[in-house]
C-alpha cells in the first residue's frame, strides 16, 4: 500500500516498500505513546501557537529567501539561498528540536536524550532543554567529538551531558545505537529527540512535519520575489535527510519542481569510502525502519564515509528512499574534495561560509543543467563556523 500523497505515510508508517517500525518489545511502548499522540498534539490550537511563536521569537523565523546574485552570474541561472544557517544555534535542526520539546512536555515526559553526528542537532536540543529546564543527555561518536569539538563545548555549555559512542566506526550510526539502548532502559520519563527523517515510524513523519515550515516559507518568498510559488529545482543536502525533507516538504506533490537530493560521495562513490547510499544502499532496516541502506552480502551495514560528520551515514531516511526509488527526487552524490571547493566559492562570492553537508548542495550547482530563466533554491542549511578546523586543515583544497 502507497501514500495517498508523497508526504502522508500509511498508517502503518510505511511510504511504498519503506518506513514501518521495526524495533524490539522493549521499546514498543514507548513508540506506540508517540504514534498515539503526535497528530493529535501537532494539531492542537494551543501547541501551534507556542510552537510558532517560539519559531518566531526564540528561533528567529522566518529565515530569509536571499538571492545570491554573484553565484546566479557565474551558474547563469537565478539563485536562492535559503538562509536556515540564521536559526538560532546556525542550522535547520532547531526548528525540529522545538517541536519535539514541546510534545515530549505534553507526554509528562521529563528527560531528554538524542543522537548527533556534526553536532548540530545536539546543539539544537541542548539548547531547548536549557529553555525548558530540562535534563539533556547526547549520544555522540568518539570520531565526531574530535572534529566537532566546539560543538561538543557548546553542548556542554548549554548543561547537556555529552557521551561518547565507542563502538563500531565511532560515528552517528553508533551515537544512535546507544540513544536507543538509553531510550529502551528509560521508557518512562525520557523522550528521545530524534534529529533527522530516521528511525521507527512517526519519527521520520513527525521530524519531516516538524521541519516543513521551510517549503512553506519559500513558497510564500518566492512569489513575493519571483511572481511564482514554484521554482524550477529545489537542492538540500542528504544524510538522513532532515533538512531535505523540509526543504522538499510541501513541492512534493507538485512535479514541475525538480527535487535535488545531493549525498556524500567521499573519496569516491567506488572508492569504499562513501556516503552515497542511493546508488550503493539496498532495502534493508537500521534504526527502526527499512529504508536503503549501505549493506555488505550478507546485510552486514558497511561503514560509511564523509568529511562531513552529518552526511556520514550507511542509509538514507524511509521518505527520501521512496523519493528515489519512484524517480520523484533526483540523487547528486559530491565528493570531499568538490564539497571544499564550494565553501570556497560561496564564502568568496557572496559572503557566506557554508557548513560542510551545506557545500555538498552548493556543489551540485554544475551538474543540475538549469537555464538562465530558471529558478533554483537551495537549502543553506547550516553555518561553517563549526567545521573551520576541517577547512584549515584541507585549505589547499579551497584555495
Amino acid at each position: 500500500m502507497t501514500p495517498t500523497t508523497y508526504k502522508e505515510p500509511t498508517a502503518r508508517g510505511y511510504y511504498g516498500q519503506f518506513g514501518g517500525a521495526f524495533i524490539p518489545e522493549m521499546l514498543y511502548p514507548n513508540v506506540e505513546e508517540l504514534r498515539d499522540n503526535y497528530l493529535t498534539i501537532l494539531a492542537d490550537p494551543e501547541f501551534q501557537r507556542e510552537y510558532q511563536q517560539l519559531l518566531r521569537d526564540f528561533v528567529g523565523r522566518p529565515t530569509p529567501l536571499f538571492e545570491a546574485k554573484r553565484l546566479s552570474k557565474k551558474y547563469n541561472t537565478r539563485i536562492f539561498l535559503k538562509r536556515e544557517d540564521l536559526c538560532h544555534t546556525g542550522a535547520h535542526k532547531v526548528n525540529n528540536t522545538v517541536g519535539q520539546i514541546l510534545l515530549a512536555q505534553r507526554l509528562g515526559k521529563t528527560r531528554i536524550i538524542a543522537e548527533t553526528g556534526a553536532g548540530q542537532h545536539g546543539v539544537a536540543t541542548a539548547t531547548v532543554c536549557a529553555l525548558m529546564g530540562m535534563e539533556c543527555i547526547v549520544y555522540m561518536g568518539s570520531v565526531d567529538m574530535e572534529r566537532q569539538r566546539p560543538n561538543v563545548e557548546r553542548m556542554r555549555l548549554l548543561g547537556a551531558e555529552v557521551r561518547p559512542a565507542t563502538s563500531g566506526s565511532q560515528t552517528l550510526k553508533d551515537a544512535t545505537n546507544e540513544a536507543i539502548r538509553d531510550w529502551i532502559s528509560n521508557p518512562v520519563d525520557t523522550h528521545y529527540i530524534i534529529g533527522s527523517v530516521v528511525g521507527p515510524h512517526p519519527y521520520p513523519d513527525l521530524v519531516a512535519r516538524l521541519q516543513s515550515i521551510i517549503s512553506e516559507e519559500m513558497r510564500k518568498q518566492l512569489l513575493e520575489k519571483t511572481g511564482s510559488e514554484l521554482p524550477q529545482y529545489v537542492v538540500a543536502c542528504v544524510g538522513g535527510g532532515s533538512n531535505a525533507a523540509g526543504a522538499f516538504y510541501h513541492f512534493l506533490d507538485e512535479p514541475s519542481v525538480q527535487l535535488i537530493a545531493v549525498e556524500a560521495a567521499g573519496h569516491g562513490i567506488t572508492s569504499g569510502h562513501s556516503a552515497a547510499t542511493s546508488v550503493l544502499g539496498k532495502p534493508g532496516i537500521i534504526h527502526g525502519s527499512r529504508t536503503l541502506l549501505m549493506q555488505d552480502e550478507d546485510g552486514q551495514i558497511t561503514e560509511p564515509y564523509s568529511l562531513s560528520a552529518g552526511l556520514d551515514y550507511p542509509g538514507i531516511g524511509p521518505l527520501h528512499a521512496y523519493l528515489a526509488a519512484e524517480g520523484r527526487a533526483r540523487f547528486i552524490s559530491i565528493e570531499d574534495e568538490t564539497a571544499l571547493r564550494a565553501v570556497a566559492e560561496c564564502s568568496r562570492l557572496e559572503g557566506i561560509i557554508p557548513a560542510l553537508e551545506t557545500a555538498h548542495a552548493l556543489a551540485a550547482l554544475g551538474e543540475l543543467g538549469a537555464g538562465p530563466n530558471d529558478v533554483v533554491v537551495i537549502n543553506l542549511s547550516g553555518r561553517g563556523d563549526k567545521d573551520l578546523e576541517t577547512y584549515m586543515k584541507y585549505a589547499d583544497s579551497i584555495k
